[in-house]
């Protein structure tokens, strides 16, 4: 599907709605960005987390949380660890 965008001043993109929707893609969900040879790719993160599985152990405080229930709770872990130092 093709859809015609335009990049604003401040470098923000928006998605056309019919492609958002054949995407997939849902409000507030992280993607990721990938540049080759002059084309962006855009991929919700969850597909590279799909892309990954089974090939890292998930330690069994993460097991059952989504994406973005895990990088809240590693990032309060990781930050509340250099607070101690």
């Amino acid at each position: 599907m093709t859809g015609l965008a335009t990049i604003t001043s401040k470098r923000q993109l928006t998605i056309p709605v019919a492609v958002f929707r054949k995407a997939g893609f849902r409000n507030g969900q992280k993607v990721l960005l990938q540049e080759d040879k002059g084309v962006v790719k855009i991929r919700p993160v969850t597909s590279i987390v799909e892309m990954l599985a089974g090939s890292v152990t998930v330690p069994k405080r993460f097991q059952g949380r989504s994406p973005d229930q895990i990088l809240k709770l590693a990032k309060k872990e990781y930050f509340a660890k250099r607070a101690k130092k």
